[in-house]
């Protein structure tokens, strides 16, 4: 029966007869079926016995067993500090100690490694300093800390083998997806350790998982059983996106299938739908697609607020309103109001020099032929020194004392160089280094020719009218009145006619964000000034909107990601990681000549990238045969490949493709989502070479959906074989890469050149091969 079925799917269109159960004009394509059914009680006893619940859940319990196994076997090694384990245990620290920190990934994930190390009892004293710090002496619980991504990462398996059963296929199938990521060692060594990903992944597929069981149900839209599996997709995607920053790309994959989703629902032609029922179905999504999402990421950051409500390393990211929202910070307990007459120190905010000046003046001319205005030089200056000193002098009559003597937002100022007794001037002079900016200078305090090109305006960042300027938490930007530049300073330290200080220079922009200073501290204060109003005894923590607080760090966690450019010796362009052209060093230890590499399994991420041209090449001979008249391939299994594999294509796509628009550092455990996205698509691929039919129908029966006869997969007894032989095949390169990704056993440069399988792979401890090798 089974090869009579077949000839049946090979002879299409050429007067076969085709089962008579009436098509059903309220279903959507994927439900039409066309072909003759095989007997499923002619398959294979094997091929029943597995396709049984008996024999999934057996297979799925070995898959699970083994995960557990590969992830937590000497999970114990090393016991130092290993690569990010240097950013993410520290975070773990900071929450425990209620300590401020910043990081430009989201919290959710490190939230979890907070409450792995509560659970076990770590106090967060270990601050997890330098790569190469050991645990053991410092009795550090880092096996429970790293228990949670190795559960996580275990856990993974078992969900990509429910997303291939409740995608329609078969165990054999879903059993083969699964195995190449339990096997894979790139996906075994981060989940070992106190990193990010395996969080991410496990969350991830979670989410294309319950994605998958909402599109099943939906003949029987708005249903509790189906609203419950659109909510549980947004709370999903939440804890994906909360997981890394590069989570909002499950997010971006699930916008993606809902709004082709939408927009078939759209076809009036198709089905008939009223703009009424379409907009249920839109406000459905925005509510549980969009809403709770948001909802719950914004829950994530509410947590992270309440719990790190100590001054710690991450304070000087924050604005100075943020800032005094912590207790013991600098800028709460230090702060104080300037009043006119003060003497004070300036300082640049991205920098740290100061604004300086002394007798020295500028060269007539730089060596391009420019002239200068041979002026006072002004410059900054990294050290505490008198020439730093600025009194701020009133343009406006002042009282003779009380709070009107205090300097305020949008004041206009003159600052006096103390030690040289001379005013704070830019003018229309080209600047030493950077011809587009204007020179910085000072003019002697009793010339009032030109007055009017000292007087500067102080902008508060805060942008409040009438604020107060204070030091430490006073952020400004300084514009020059007659000019409106802003003083500006850089990192390109000026020639020895100035010491190799930084250039000080009026940028043309008024609102740079880097042209941004503050007052360090007030060295002498005005004499008739009355500070009454600051003799406080206690200074509490502001209080600040959290929407504020949420706004902010979301700016600043984007700009720095995005500023994440310098080189790194284990970087590397997208185009490369499909092929494993080359990893990632996480740890050595130089005295046993052991390592840790990050480097996937071969085998396994080889075939996902053949399997992924031969979809594109199905897809693209599919559509050419079409256009010919041609129609080679079974409505069901076309269906199945283009919403199903389809979809698996645009996660793979959507959470790889972008990395090409990327300007930041980049490495390879950036692919490993795309990376189990491509394993899907191995497996689909697999069933589509395997078998000319499949499972079907798989979504659920609405009210007004006629019952369809079954329809099996019939890869017969190949497909085990298949499997059992590919599972091999990558066991053995597991195994064979193990001491790279297990950090042991030590190996000796002979060893260490065996295991190099490609030449780009940048392995420590090789031996020199001799030229006459």
């Amino acid at each position: 029966m089974a090869e009579k079925g077949k000839g049946s799917l090979r002879n299409r269109g050429k007067g076969v007869a085709e089962p008579s159960s009436p098509r059903i004009d309220d279903t959507q394509d994927d439900e039409h079926v066309d072909v003759v059914y095989q007997n499923p009680n002619n398959r294979h006893q094997i091929e029943l016995l597995l396709e049984s619940q008996k024999g999934s859940l057996i297979v799925v319990s070995i898959l699970t067993v083994l995960a557990f196994a590969l992830r937590f076997y000497k999970i114990n090694h090393p016991d130092q500090v290993v690569f990010d384990e240097v950013h993410f245990g520290k975070f773990t620290s900071h929450y425990l100690t209620r300590q401020y920190y910043f990081d430009v990934h989201p919290p959710f994930a490190k939230l979890l490694f907070a409450l792995a190390g509560w659970f076990v009892g770590f106090d967060g004293d270990f601050t997890f300093d330098n790569i190469g710090d050991n645990y053991t002496v410092a009795r550090v619980p880092y096996v429970g800390l790293r228990a949670l991504p190795a559960i996580l990462g275990s856990l993974t398996v078992p969900v990509v083998y429910a997303i291939m059963k409740e995608s329609g296929y078969s165990t054999v199938i879903a059993a083969f997806s699964a195995a190449i990521i339990l096997f894979d060692n790139a996906h075994v060594a981060q989940s070992r350790l106190i990193l990010l990903d395996a969080t991410l992944i496990f969350f991830m597929s979670l989410t294309i998982y319950s994605y998958i069981r909402f599109r099943k149900l939906r003949y029987r839209e708005f249903t509790t059983e189906w609203w419950t599996w659109l909510v549980i997709t947004g709370v999903l995607m939440a804890c994906t996106w909360g997981s890394k920053v590069n989570g909002i790309l499950t997010v971006f994959t699930i916008g993606a299938a809902v709004l082709i989703d939408l927009w078939d629902i759209l076809d009036y032609k198709k089905e008939g739908h009223t703009m009424e029922y379409f907009m249920r179905h839109f406000y459905a999504r925005a509510i549980g697609l969009i809403l709770v999402p948001f909802v719950v990421y914004l829950s994530f950051f509410w947590i992270h607020f309440r719990i790190l409500t100590q001054s710690g390393t991450g304070d000087n990211f924050m604005s100075p309103d943020f800032q005094e929202t912590l207790a013991g910070n600098e800028m709460l307990l230090k702060s104080k109001e300037i009043h006119y007459y003060d003497t004070v120190t300036i300082r640049h905010y991205g920098t740290k020099v100061y604004l300086h000046s002394h007798v020295e003046r500028y060269p007539l001319t730089y060596p391009d032929g420019r002239i200068s205005s041979q002026g006072q030089q002004v410059t900054g200056y990294g050290h505490e020194d008198e020439n730093n000193w600025w009194k701020v002098v009133p343009t406006k009559a002042l009282p003779e004392t009380g709070r009107g003597r205090i300097v305020r937002n949008e004041d206009v100022i003159q600052l006096l160089h103390v030690n040289t007794q001379s005013y704070l001037l830019t003018h229309d002079v080209a600047s030493p280094l950077m011809p587009t900016n204007q020179e910085f200078t000072t003019w002697p305090k009793d010339d009032h020719s030109r007055y009017n090109d000292t007087l500067f305006q102080v902008m508060l960042l805060s942008n409040m009218p009438g604020e107060a300027w204070k030091t430490k938490s006073g952020h400004f930007r300084l514009i020059h009145v007659p000019t409106k530049v802003s003083m500006w300073t850089h990192a390109e330290p000026l020639p020895d006619w100035a010491f190799k200080q930084q250039e000080i220079n009026g940028n043309k922009n008024p609102v740079e964000r880097t042209a941004t200073w503050y007052v360090d501290e007030i060295v002498a204060e005005a004499p008739e000034a009355d500070r009454e109003e600051e003799k406080q005894p206690v200074r509490v923590p502001k209080s600040m909107n959290f929407f504020r607080k949420f706004a902010e760090l979301q700016l600043l966690m984007v700009q720095h990601n995005a500023g994440l450019t310098a080189s790194h010796p284990y970087a590397s362009a997208p185009i490369n990681w499909p092929f494993l052209i080359s990893g990632i060093s996480f740890w050595t230890d130089n005295e046993n000549k052991k390592q840790i590499y990050l480097i996937g399994n071969l085998i396994g991420w080889w075939s996902c990238a053949v399997a992924l041209s031969i979809f594109v090449g199905i897809l693209g001979a599919d559509l050419l045969a079409r256009r010919r008249g041609m129609d080679p391939i079974p409505d069901p299994v076309r269906n199945r490949l283009w919403n199903n594999t389809g979809f698996f294509l645009l996660v793979w796509a959507v959470h790889y493709l972008p990395f090409f628009l990327m300007n930041r550092q980049l490495f390879i455990h950036h692919y490993l989502p795309s990376h189990l996205a491509s394993a899907l698509i191995a497996g689909a691929v697999l069933n589509f070479v395997l078998s000319e039919t499949i499972n079907y129908p798989i979504s659920y029966r609405g009210s007004k959906t006629k019952p369809k006869p079954f329809q099996f997969s019939d890869i017969g007894l190949k497909g085990p074989v298949i499997l059992v032989g590919f599972c091999i095949l990558l066991f053995l390169m597991f195994v064979f890469i193990a001491p790279l990704t297990y950090g042991t056993p030590g190996l000796t440069g002979e060893q260490v050149n065996s295991k190099r399988l490609l030449s780009s792979w940048t392995l420590h401890f090789a031996a020199k091969v001799s030229d006459g090798a």
